[in-house]
């Protein structure tokens, strides 16, 4: 996926993620903090300006670490050390490549 590419998401979609209400989501909408298009009559979100709305407001932030996706980054974690990157490879690969 290019960088430049806008990912956006709909109301319940961002409250399921951010681990806030449809609600909160809409009244932020209605506030102006968060930018969106309407899509056939359906507001579709800018994830980049709800990144922004949820650090700003610290009770969404940490509300998105307790019951939205942040509940589950630990369990995305390698715990298994033979799958995890080996630390000698990730720093040859930093070393820059002389030419011979």
């Amino acid at each position: 996926m290019p960088i430049d590419t806008i990912i956006r998401l709909s109301v319940s979609e961002a409250a399921r993620l951010f681990g806030v209400s449809q609600r909160t989501v809409r009244r932020a909408i209605a506030d102006q903090e968060i930018s969106y298009v309407v899509v056939q009559g359906r507001y579709k979100i800018n994830f980049e300006s709800l990144l922004r709305w949820s650090q700003k407001n610290r009770r969404v932030g940490k509300k998105m670490g307790q019951q939205g996706i942040g509940q589950y980054v630990d369990a995305w974690k390698i715990k298994n050390k033979l799958y995890s990157p080996n630390p000698k490879l990730l720093a040859s690969e930093k070393k820059p490549v002389q030419d011979q």
